[in-house]
């Protein structure tokens, strides 16, 4: 069994900054961070600079004060919480001398990934985005996987931040390393067709899609759990699931939606993961709805819920109509009012997932806002097409409906992402088909 490894925390503060979370805040999240991945956490400290220093980061009397507390705490990791720069990295390395490992956040949520991605796609994202971050990076890295024996992404070998490709890539050069990237680039795309015809199936059933997005442990599994009787791995540490998971869910009025589970996000989430994991992402821009999970117990909600936002915004998903969730109010203190909770945007409905307090309030608030997003519609279907009018009847509301000798002629609303299945028999306001 590997022994467990120490790390020492280093966290930097930019004069002039607004950070989402303040650096303090930001290294407990970290440390949380380091948990997951298994790291025992002996130490930490963090300094306010004007800039990052071009060679080490860090200035140079701070490093050599890490370098003293690191030897004093006998930490072999030294893990910061932002991403370095490669030349940062490899001058780091010389300072703190072979037997010390240098990891950055990046490394550190891709390792993350890589222990509890399960799926074969889930372990050729890891993989993608680990040897993208490392290329550029092989110097000294290579030779700290040199003393790894790990399998693919996931396997047990090597420490933080050095899980991944395994043995088979230690000896590569930089352009085998490209062959896998082109490699596991093409098997993504063929999931990413995958992924698109059974988005096209889902579509083709007519029933909404909502997607439940939230930062890391907010407890979106935990309502998918609830609300679909599904079988979803919930536990108390950032990134416990990675797969996503799609459910049928029963809304009030009795129709049905397919709730989506997504990966969780964090604030300073890898470029290098959302590149990776954009097929699986993408399931996002096709839902009808966005179920935004918040965990109203955090102290720093409000920072989660822009961070969340902001990557929202990265895959151009922010136009989409948003419920929020404020979850986990079982465990709120005493006389505490989510309500008062900045959330900026939608309607916004406490909840527990664990106990189901507010389950019902939020399908309401769910339906209500997939009806807000309907428009009207009047159309003239001709008697062949039975599976538009089962699909009027079962996505849109139907206010008349009126059999003619030539087809029958409906009224009512329908979601705006459906109108394009009835544009060949669209009928304008003087009863005349378009």
């Amino acid at each position: 069994m590997r022994p467990e490894e120490r790390a020492f925390l280093v966290g930097v503060e930019w004069r002039g900054s607004r950070p989402l979370l303040p650096v303090e805040e930001s290294l407990d999240e970290l440390e949380r961070l380091a948990e997951t991945a298994g790291l025992v956490i002996v130490g930490r400290t963090w300094q306010r600079f004007n800039r990052p220093d071009a060679n080490t980061y860090i200035r140079s009397g701070k490093v050599e004060e890490v370098k003293i507390l690191a030897e004093e705490l006998d930490a072999d990791v030294i893990l910061f919480d932002d991403e370095l720069l490669p030349r940062h990295q490899r001058e780091l390395e010389k300072a703190f001398g072979d037997d010390t490992k240098v990891v950055d956040r990046t490394a550190l949520i891709l390792d993350i990934f890589a222990q509890h991605a399960h799926t074969n796609e889930g372990q050729l994202q890891v993989e993608l985005a680990q040897l993208e971050y490392r290329l550029p990076r092989l110097t000294r890295m290579w030779t700290h996987l040199a003393r790894q024996a790990g399998g693919r992404a996931g396997g047990m070998g090597g420490g933080v931040g050095l899980r991944g490709p395994g043995e088979t890539q230690i000896e590569i050069d930089r352009r085998e390393i490209g062959r896998r990237i082109s490699v596991i680039k093409g098997e993504l795309d063929k999931v990413r067709q995958r992924r698109e015809q059974a988005r096209s199936k889902r579509q083709q059933t007519a029933l909404p899609v909502i997607a439940l997005v939230g930062y890391t442990n907010a407890g979106k599994s935990t309502l998918l759990n609830r609300l679909g009787d599904a079988d979803v791995l919930t536990a108390d540490m950032l990134f416990a699931t990675l797969d996503p998971t799609t459910r049928r869910v029963a809304l009030p009025s009795g129709r049905d939606a397919l709730f989506t589970d997504t990966v969780g996000f964090i604030q300073k989430l890898p470029t290098q993961i959302i590149a990776a994991f954009r097929a699986t992402l993408e399931e996002i821009s096709d839902a009808d709805l966005l179920l935004h999970v918040a965990d109203a117990t955090h102290p720093q909600v409000e920072a989660q819920i822009e961070a969340v936002r902001d990557t929202l915004a990265e895959l151009e998903v922010d136009h989409l109509p948003e419920v929020m969730a404020l979850n986990k109010i079982d465990c709120l203190a005493d006389g505490f009012d989510p309500a008062g909770i900045e959330t900026g945007k939608g309607v916004a409905v406490p909840i527990s997932a664990l106990t189901g307090d507010g389950i019902e309030t939020l399908l309401l608030a769910v339906e209500a806002q997939l009806d807000a997003g309907m428009e009207p519609l009047s159309v003239l279907l001709p008697y062949k097409r039975g599976d538009l009018l089962s699909l009027f009847h079962q996505r849109g509301q139907v206010l008349a409906e009126e059999h003619r000798s030539d087809g029958i002629h409906l009224t009512g609303r329908i979601p705006t992402r459906m109108i394009p299945y009835f544009a060949l028999y669209q009928q304008q306001e003087n009863g005349q088909s378009t």
